[in-house]
């Protein structure tokens, strides 16, 4: 047993070392990901939570703005939901190639921030789990096992 989740191996792929509870878990947050980016319309209203998703080009200039919305946002969508698939396809498997890590790493990383913006999350603030009195208290926990999550995947890649 390793104290990471994630370890390099010498012939380039990456075990993986997470339970069988936190498969499932980031199996139920990639499809709760994936029905959230395919319900907003691209000329439709953009639940908050997902902006960060597809940030703004043009902050002064709404009519180029929409413009570079309605040309890039299918390709951005697309990529997004064949990085979920790849998640999926190997949320059982026990080996990451260095490809299907990065889906891993960009799919983690997009749950997260709908997540923290969902939650009003600062990068700036120190994460500390909430009292059992917030009733975002769950949320909370699982943004934190995220960043963790994030973390581990971004090192292993890094080396």
């Amino acid at each position: 047993m390793f104290d990471r989740r994630f370890r390099a191996k010498r012939n380039g792929s990456i075990e993986i070392n997470i339970t069988d509870e936190e498969r499932q878990l980031i199996a139920d947050l990639v499809e709760q990901l994936r029905e959230l980016v395919l319900s907003t319309s691209p000329e439709g209203s953009v639940d908050a939570s997902i902006r960060r998703l597809y940030p703004t080009a043009y902050v002064d200039d709404p009519e180029h703005e929409h413009e570079y919305q309605r040309l890039m946002r299918d390709q951005l969508l697309e990529r997004r939901l064949g990085h979920l698939d790849v998640v999926e396809a190997t949320l059982q498997d026990r080996e990451l190639t260095p490809e299907t890590l990065t889906a891993w790493i960009t799919s983690i990383n997009d749950v997260r921030l709908v997540l923290g913006t969902h939650l009003d999350v600062s990068e700036d603030e120190e994460q500390t789990f909430a009292p059992s009195s917030d009733p975002d208290q769950q949320q909370r926990a699982i943004y934190q096992y995220l960043s963790h999550l994030l973390g581990e995947l971004v090192e292993v890649a890094s080396n």
